[in-house]
């Protein structure tokens, strides 16, 4: 697959952790269109139980953008579903003023469901990269080994349909998205066919193990495209009170604030922005051909873009070493 450097992340446009104004929106997508030739943005029914794909189709139609200058990636999985209460039933208290629920249906019939549903909420322009999203939640929701057996099925028959969706020329290329690794590299060497791979909160500068750098390595050897995501642990790192899509407090998680002082302190003091570094440092990771930020302000498309462009010098990846913020062996590529 060929990529550009960075992928426009929708989260924001669903409304997560906050209700942003159509305008917003908007403004958001015409700095994509501005920053990037033929730009890709990374969507999921799961983003506001489809608020993030219908409002990308509402702006894209609103901007008199062709659907030849724009690819767009939907994971798959989640299914919009009415309203029932007075806020949605999953991820409670992270998407803001929803009039839609989303429930998980990850199946063979599921799948195509949802890929229907979502080409219908982009209204007019279609999904060219698809996924099965966050198959490890899947898992996790399973009640007993047995359950999880089962889960693990609909997982591979999630993936006859895209494969399938493929064959049929309705998908360029299909991925695995997720926020724990080990489902990654558990449905890749089960001999899934897949074109990339999106980690979340994998390999960060905060939390880099030596397994998802093998791993990536592996993957990268036998052609699958990685994609890094969620690199900034759902803005944490960067100032914000949610930690992997979760609150946090000091008082539950005091290393981790330390760590987040310790590492501003450090970019502060070598005249550098840690959004910055921390894009350079997820870039770094074997095999990964692009970053998937998101954003909720239009002013920081811009910034985000030079962040995956602009290298920083080895003098500061030293100085992180030496601090002992990071795993050196983690910055070999960034020092030699």
């Amino acid at each position: 697959m060929k990529l550009p450097r960075i992928i426009f992340g929708s989260s924001a446009l669903g409304n997560l952790y906050q209700a942003i104004p159509y305008e917003t929106k908007r403004a958001i997508a015409a700095e994509w269109m501005r920053a990037v030739d033929s730009p890709v943005i990374d969507s999921a029914g799961k983003y506001g139980a489809g608020l993030a794909l219908e409002s990308i189709g509402h702006v894209l139609r609103d901007l008199d953008i062709e659907p030849s200058e724009v690819t767009i990636s939907n994971k798959l999985g989640w299914k919009r579903i009415p309203l029932k209460g007075e806020e949605p039933t999953f991820e409670r208290g992270v998407w803001k003023e929803l009039e839609n629920d989303a429930e998980n249906v990850i199946s063979y019939d599921g799948i195509l469901e949802c890929h229907a549903q979502g080409n219908e909420l982009l209204g007019g322009y279609k999904a060219d990269l698809l996924s099965i999203h966050d198959p490890d939640e899947y898992l996790a929701d399973a009640a007993s080994d047995a359950e999880a057996q089962a889960r693990y099925s609909d997982i591979r028959e999630g993936y006859r349909a895209l494969s399938e969706l493929k064959d049929r020329g309705e998908a360029r290329a299909i991925g695995i998205g997720a926020k724990d690794w080990r489902i990654i590299e558990r449905v890749y060497r089960d001999g899934v066919p897949l074109d990339w791979a999106m980690f979340a909160n994998s390999f960060t500068i905060y939390s880099h193990p030596d397994e998802v750098r093998s791993l990536l390595a592996e993957m990268e050897s036998s052609g699958v495209t990685i994609i890094n995501s969620a690199v900034f642990h759902g803005g944490f790192l960067l100032g914000s009170d949610y930690f992997d899509y979760q609150p946090v407090t000091r008082d539950e998680r005091p290393r981790l604030f330390e760590w987040r002082e310790r590492f501003h302190a450090l970019c502060e003091a070598e005249g550098v922005s840690a959004a910055h570094v921390c894009c350079q440092f997820a870039l770094s990771a074997p095999g990964t051909a692009a970053l998937a930020p998101n954003t909720s302000r239009a002013e920081r498309v811009h910034d985000n873009v030079r962040y995956v462009t602009e290298p920083i010098g080895a003098r500061f990846w030293s100085r992180l070493g030496e601090e002992e913020l990071v795993d050196k062996a983690a910055l070999v590529p960034l020092i030699s």
